[in-house]
């Protein structure tokens, strides 16, 4: 008998909520095949099964806040295990005797068809958007099982008629003068609408709301040249996408920097427990990607033994992973250090909050060619404002200026080769 247990999904994380069983008591279940859906302020996922068997048990409801730990279900995982088979009702003995009878055609039409496999709320509710036929589209994920980039993809290649539902022409009438203005609303009418917080977005807000009294939190800000970088990107973006299928975006290049920045200044990359000063010998870096509803930091391990194109190929592979949900519990915890970019929404820079128990967090606005002097002459750069927020109990301002202007030298002075 193997136990499953409520995953920590983040060094934070104490607790999760099971939003939803995708397999029911008595039914066999692979070994990473998903078995329940869970939702904690890091991450709204699929937890996979720990084991091949049947599910003998389950221990806590749809619905429920757990503790991390805590055993959720059980799964009979003895070799030859036998499932009771459900039986089947016995067929009126009306309808054996009358094999020609009529069927009447439905009076709706039918739901599409879904393959065998668990499917995702996210997965079923582009099918019925899209009007999608499941069983049409294979499955990449686990046992065949049908994910978010599987429809993507299989929309993408599908003409646009097809994925969507018939639509009547309207009935052209002739012209009409301009309607009256709507009525005012009946007295007592509510004029807003409440509903409650997801559960992603509340553990979002406790998380917030710990870290800014956890630590006080100040943010330099840095004004970088990208030139050679825009430059550099600008001649390779096309081979990397023919030769690996991925954009190549200006998010790597600074991820590489800031490891360099981490290499000279450690204590950037440290955290804090209690009175001490716990000092990382790796750079795990945390990339924040945002989700509907929330956002979540997957990690990248080791990101400084990773070139610029390994970097790129790892924040593309945990940002499709992030918003299928497929990230593993062990992809979101033990960053050292994160990075968000804020500049992909078109934001000039911001002041981003510590993801405890981190000390510090990169803050990345967006890239544009401005105006400069340059020489006591006006020329055209690319320039990008990137901002630093940092754990004042830990580390003081010109430490943190320090930090921010080796990562600016070697963006500035960019030498190394993406292929």
């Amino acid at each position: 008998m193997t136990d499953v247990v409520m995953p920590q999904m983040g060094e934070s994380i104490v607790e999760g909520t099971l939003t939803k069983w995708l397999k029911k008591p008595g039914e066999r279940v692979e070994r990473d095949e998903p078995l329940f859906e869970i939702s904690t302020d890091k991450v709204d996922t699929e937890i996979p099964s720990p084991a091949a068997g049947t599910l003998a048990e389950v221990l806590v409801e749809e619905g429920k806040t757990v503790g991390i730990n805590t055993v959720v279900a059980r799964i009979d995982d003895a070799e030859g295990g036998a499932v009771a088979a459900v039986p089947k009702p016995a067929a009126p003995e009306k309808a054996a005797a009358a094999p020609s009878a009529t069927i009447a055609p439905p009076t709706s039409a039918p739901e599409p068809a879904e393959p065998s496999g668990p499917l995702s709320p996210l997965v079923r509710k582009l099918a019925r958007e899209h009007n999608l036929d499941l069983g049409r589209i294979p499955g990449t994920g686990a046992g065949g099982r049908i994910t978010k980039q599987d429809v993507e993809t299989y929309l993408a290649g599908q003409p646009a008629a097809a994925a969507l539902a018939p639509v009547i022409a309207p009935v052209i009438a002739p012209a009409a003068p301009p309607p009256p203005p709507p009525p005012l609303p009946p007295a007592g009418q509510a004029k807003t609408r409440i509903e409650p917080m997801s559960t992603m977005r509340l553990k979002i807000a406790e998380h917030m709301l710990m870290s800014k009294r956890t630590s006080p939190h100040v943010t330099t800000v840095h004004r970088v040249d990208m030139t050679k970088v825009a430059r550099l990107r600008e001649s390779n973006k096309a081979t990397v996408q023919a030769n690996y299928g991925f954009s190549l975006t200006y998010l790597p290049f600074i991820a590489r920097a800031a490891v360099a920045a981490l290499r000279q200044y450690p204590l950037l990359n440290a955290s804090l427990d209690g009175n001490n000063i716990v000092y990382h010998n790796e750079i795990h870096i945390g990339i924040a990607v945002a989700l509907e509803g929330g956002l979540i930091v997957p990690v990248i391990r080791s990101a400084d033994e990773k070139t610029v194109l390994g970097l790129q190929r790892a924040i593309v592979d945990l940002a499709t992973r992030a918003r299928s949900r497929q990230l593993k519990p062990d992809e979101v915890t033990g960053g050292t250090f994160s990075i968000t970019n804020f500049g992909s929404f078109g934001s000039l820079f911001g002041t981003p909050v510590i993801n405890q128990p981190q000390v510090a967090i990169l803050g990345v606005g967006t890239v544009d060619k401005t105006p400069v002097v340059v020489d006591d002459a006006i020329a055209i750069r690319h320039i990008c404002h990137i901002s630093l927020s940092f754990d004042h109990r830990l580390i003081d301002g010109a430490l943190a200026d320090q930090f921010m202007t080796r990562l600016k030298q070697v963006l500035e002075g960019w030498s190394e080769e993406v292929l």
